[in-house]
C-alpha cells in the first residue's frame, strides 16, 4: 500500500533542488508501506534518486543551495563529486540523512547515461534493481514563471490519447524504453527461476528479489523476508507495474482472475527467453557455464544452459555475480559520501590529501592559497583522538 504522503511534500522538497532533471523518482518504505516489525513505523525516511545529464553541473548547483548535504567531498568541489559518482560503486552518489521541508530524505543523484546503461545491461542491477519495484515518479513540468510539479504512480495515469505518460520534464525516449526494458528483463529472468505454474505473488518475490541475489547486507542482519515483506501490501502496485507486459508476453497464460500463471517451461522456450537476457547477465551465465579452455560463443552456452534442469539456479547464480560486486563497493563507496566533514576524517589537516587520493589528482602546489577547514574542537576527545561522528552503518548502507 502506499504510505500517504500530499504532493504539496514532494513540491515542497524538490523545490529545495536545482532543475535540470531527466528523471526524478521516490522509492522504499517511505513511500510504499512494507510487511514486517518496520512496517508500522512513522516518519520512515524518503529515498529518492535524481538523474541528471551533466553531473558536474548539478553538483555544482546543487554545492551552492545545499553544501551542507556533502560529506567532507563538498571541500573537493563538483568535479571531484562527479568522479567519485561515476567511477565507484554502482555509479550513483547518496546524501543521506537530510532534513528537507520537514521531512528526513535520502537522495541519490544518477548521470542519464548511467542509468539508461544499467536498465538496458544489469552492469550493476543496483539503481535498474530499485526500478522493478513499486516507485513513485515525479513528473516535473517546468513553466517560464515558476515550476510546477505534478506527482503520478508509475503507470497510473493517461494522457488525453489514452497512453501512459512517463515524464514531461524531457520526454527522453530512450529513457522511457530502457525503462520498459528493465521491466521486460525482470518477468524474463523470474520466469526462468519459476515453476510451470505459479502464483503472483511468487512471480513478484521473484522479481522484487532479482537485486538481492548475492547482496552481501543480505547476509549481514538483514531480515531473510524483506523480499516477501516488500510484496505483499503492494501487489496491486506490482500488478500495476507488469500488468501489461504479462498480458502481452506470448509465453505466459495470466489468470488475472484467479491471480495464476503458466509458462511455457520447455527448452526451446527457456532458450527463447536466455537469449533477450540483458547483456551482462548472459556474459555471468556464460563464465560460469563454460569449461575453460573452450571458449564456446555466449548462444552456444545459453543453448547448453537452456537444457540444464538446473536452469534457474544457473540464472540466480548469475544474479549474484552481478549484484554482489556491486552492493560491497556501494556499501563503501557509501560510508565515503555520508561521513560528515566534522567527523575523524577532518581531525587530519591534510584536506587535499584526502581530494588528492579519491580523485587521482595532483595535490596543491605548497605555498597555495587552498587549505584545510577550520578543525571543529567538538570533533575530537580531551587527548586529541577523533570522535566519531558519522551515520550508521544502517543509516549510510542504502537498500
Amino acid at each position: 500500500m502506499s504510505v500517504p504522503i500530499s504532493e504539496v511534500t514532494f513540491r515542497r522538497i524538490l523545490a529545495n533542488f536545482p532543475e535540470n532533471l531527466s528523471l526524478a523518482f521516490a522509492y522504499g518504505s517511505g513511500v510504499y508501506r512494507q510487511a514486517g516489525p518496520n512496517g508500522s513505523r512513522k516518519n520512515l525516511m524518503l529515498d529518492f534518486v535524481f538523474t541528471v545529464d551533466d553531473p558536474v553541473t548539478w553538483h555544482s548547483k546543487n554545492l551552492q543551495q545545499n553544501r551542507s548535504h556533502y560529506s567532507f567531498l563538498r571541500f573537493c568541489g563538483p568535479k571531484v563529486i562527479a568522479k567519485v559518482q561515476n567511477n565507484y560503486g554502482a555509479g550513483i552518489y547518496y546524501n543521506t540523512m537530510i532534513m528537507c521541508a520537514g521531512k528526513l530524505i535520502k537522495y541519490g543523484v544518477i548521470s542519464t547515461e548511467t542509468l539508461i546503461n544499467d536498465l538496458l545491461t544489469w552492469n550493476t542491477l543496483y539503481v535498474a534493481g530499485r526500478l522493478q519495484k513499486p516507485f513513485r515518479i515525479l513528473d516535473i513540468q517546468v513553466d517560464m514563471s515558476e515550476r510546477q510539479l505534478e506527482i503520478r504512480d508509475w503507470r497510473s495515469a493517461e494522457d488525453g490519447a489514452g497512453k501512459v505518460r512517463i515524464l514531461s520534464l524531457k520526454e527522453d525516449t530512450v529513457l522511457r524504453a530502457a525503462l520498459e526494458s528493465n521491466l521486460e528483463s525482470a518477468v524474463t529472468a523470474a520466469f526462468l527461476m519459476l515453476p510451470e505454474s505459479f502464483s503472483e505473488e511468487d512471480l513478484f518475490v521473484q522479481i522484487a528479489g532479482l537485486s538481492y541475489s548475492g547482496d552481501f547486507r543480505m547476509l549481514l542482519g538483514e531480515e531473510k523476508a524483506k523480499v516477501v515483506n516488500i510484496v505483499k501490501p503492494n501487489i496491486p502496485h506490482f500488478r500495476e507495474l507488469y500488468g501489461q507486459i504479462l498480458f502481452k508476453n506470448p509465453q505466459v497464460l495470466y489468470k488475472e482472475n484467479q491471480g495464476r500463471l503458466e509458462i511455457d517451461k520447455s527448452p526451446e522456450a527457456q532458450f527463447t527467453q536466455l537469449m533477450t537476457l540483458p547483456k551482462t547477465l548472459q556474459q555471468e551465465i556464460s563464465y560460469l557455464m563454460d569449461t575453460p579452455g573452450k571458449n564456446r560463443d555466449v548462444e552456444e552456452t545459453l543453448l547448453q544452459v537452456a537444457h540444464d534442469p538446473d536452469c534457474g539456479t544457473v540464472v540466480r547464480q548469475g544474479l549474484s555475480g552481478i549484484v554482489r560486486p556491486s552492493s560491497v563497493m556501494q556499501s563503501t563507496k557509501g560510508i565515503l559520501t555520508a561521513v560528515r566533514a566534522d567527523s575523524c576524517l577532518w581531525c587530519c589537516p591534510w584536506t587535499g590529501l584526502h581530494c588528492a587520493i579519491i580523485a587521482g589528482l595532483s595535490l596543491p602546489a605548497e605555498g597555495s592559497s587552498q587549505r584545510a577547514p577550520a578543525r571543529n574542537p567538538a570533533s575530537s576527545c580531551p587527548d586529541g583522538r577523533p570522535v566519531l561522528r558519522g551515520p550508521r552503518c544502517e543509516e549510510i548502507v542504502d537498500l
